[in-house]
């Protein structure tokens, strides 16, 4: 009896280290919540208590873990977003230095003297010499949309 209680606490924490390679591998962050669960199994195997409630505890410690917790560390984590010093440039003026052409998917935009490839939030073409203020990258990308005229133009 000793050896199958043993033996459950071994198969437990076996499935946790391998749910927490498999999350390490795909920064997922969902089957660390399992690997929780299955520590947490692991520790009610200890007590002797059958392999039906364990397997009850890992699916119910899993699941309250999954659904209470990881939006709280997504929240506050900030997982999935990487933030770059390009972020900087939105709503920020640019001039066309190169048409931005729709049809051709051509087109550039000098900000803070760098040159950005650039193309057109509003699918309008775009003449060089415009201003235009930055709404997104995507990419390498800039998403610009034309401004008035009269705004001037600060090089650094």
């Amino acid at each position: 009896m000793c050896f199958l209680n043993i033996s459950a606490t071994y198969v437990w924490l076996i499935i946790a280290i391998v749910l927490g390679i498999i999350e390490a591998v795909t920064l997922g962050l969902t089957t660390i919540w399992f690997a929780a669960g299955a520590l947490i199994a692991m520790l009610i195997s200890m007590f002797e208590l059958p392999v039906p409630i364990q397997i009850i505890v890992f699916f119910a410690s899993s699941l309250i873990l999954l659904f209470f917790t990881k939006p709280i560390l997504e929240k506050y984590g900030r997982i999935g977003i990487v933030r770059t010093n390009a972020d900087r440039l939105i709503g920020e003026k640019g001039l066309v230095t190169e048409r931005i052409d729709v049809i051709n998917g051509t087109g550039q935009v000098k900000i803070f003297g760098q040159i950005w490839s650039a193309r057109s939030a509003d699918n309008q073409d775009i003449e060089a010499g415009e201003m235009v203020e930055i709404k997104s990258i995507t990419g390498v990308k800039l998403i610009v949309e034309r401004v008035g005229n009269d705004l001037d133009l600060k090089e650094e």
